[in-house]
């Protein structure tokens, strides 16, 4: 493997961090599947230049067609103290997401209900007494509208399966290329969510590190007909 082909953002011996591209499941469910798992291993064997299998621990998850920042483990014990960061919710993430319609610079969160379709891979909303309902929230600022069009800065309070993209929906702002819930627009490759950022302590020094990934190319190239976002996205 070509190790310039990962977007590795840092890496010591207990973290790697890379900026995942639209299009790569985090971890294939078919032994032998491209995924960024096996990208990251064969990047990591490479790196070491051992001759065993590179040790990868899954904390987190990006959807397929989302890109941006995902915190891999090195070690088995930086895979449990991550895990446990993010079920104490002291995880902070920051997702850029561009969606239909003028979004209103009112609204600065959502929250609601969530609950799984039937076939589990899609999520819809739902009332707080419907079974195996799961409470949502996000936060939204720096709402940026051009035309028809809107970015904005989401960070999710919750860690829910498909959150942000449901509850856009289901406001009437589904995110561009997002045809599971209810976009007609297209995008270049994915869908336009991207995370942005994301906060983590360092699994065994404890200090707070944040790591920002650069938004894909092909997002310049969507927004030129949209100037205003054009110039947000091109901020350091």
């Amino acid at each position: 493997m070509d190790l310039s082909s990962l977007d590795v953002l840092y890496a010591d011996n207990h973290l790697l961090v890379v900026n995942k591209p639209a299009g790569l499941v985090t971890q294939g469910a078919v032994p032998g599947t491209d995924s960024l798992h096996t990208q990251a291993a064969a990047f990591l064997k490479e790196l070491g230049g051992k001759s065993g299998k590179a040790y990868v621990g899954i904390v987190s998850r990006l959807d397929v067609g989302t890109s941006g920042a995902i915190v891999l483990a090195r070690t088995s014990k930086a895979a449990a103290r991550l895990t446990e960061q993010y079920r104490a919710g002291t995880v902070q993430k920051t997702y850029w997401a561009v969606v239909a319609g003028h979004f209103p610079g009112s609204i600065t969160e959502l929250s609601g209900h969530m609950t799984s379709v039937p076939d589990g891979y899609a999520m819809r909303m739902c009332v707080a007494n419907t079974p195996h309902a799961q409470t949502c929230h996000l936060l939204i600022s720096n709402v940026i509208s051009d035309r028809e069009v809107s970015l904005l800065v989401v960070e999710p309070r919750t860690g829910r399966k498909h959150q942000i993209r449901v509850q856009l929906a289901d406001r009437g702002f589904p995110i561009l290329g997002d045809r599971r819930y209810g976009s007609d627009r297209p995008w270049p490759r994915g869908i336009a969510l991207h995370a942005r950022a994301i906060t983590i302590a360092h699994p065994t020094r404890g200090d707070r590190m944040q790591f920002i990934a650069p938004p894909p190319r092909n997002w310049f190239r969507a927004c030129r007909s949209y100037p205003a976002i054009q110039q947000f996205l091109e901020q350091p």
